[in-house]
């Protein structure tokens, strides 16, 4: 049980590092940790008028890919499917653009925190 507190606490945050600093770059949070049944959105942003649904990856190692490779194809699917019901149930951004970015976050070997930020990482068909 420690360990799976220890990952939920690593990811909580990872997600509030991950909202600092894209706030650092003119991005402004909206929503965090947004849940369906569906799937679940790290951070819903703007972008000046483009709403942005934010994927955030932690690794602490390498081994698998790193952070940008784990958001599949299927992960990509359940970030839709959650991106439509934020938009059905928040009428105020029907009109906005929408994109789908993936920060990934990693380690350097001194510890420092190393961003990879992909805007338009994927979109909805």
């Amino acid at each position: 049980m420690p360990l799976l507190r220890r990952n939920r606490d690593t990811g909580k945050r990872a997600e509030q590092l991950a909202a600092r600093w894209l706030q650092d770059r003119g991005l402004t949070l909206l929503e965090r940790n947004v849940r369906y049944r569906q799937g679940e959105i790290d951070l819903v942003m703007l972008d000046g008028d483009t709403l942005v649904f934010t994927e955030v990856r932690w690794r602490q190692h390498r081994s698998h890919g790193g952070a940008l490779a784990s958001v599949d194809h299927h992960k990509q699917q359940r970030l839709i499917r959650a991106a439509q019901h934020f938009l059905a149930s928040h009428s105020q951004h029907h009109e906005r653009p929408c994109r789908f970015d993936v920060l990934g976050m990693e380690p350097d070997n001194d510890g420092t925190v190393r961003y990879q930020w992909i805007q338009n990482a994927f979109y909805s068909e």
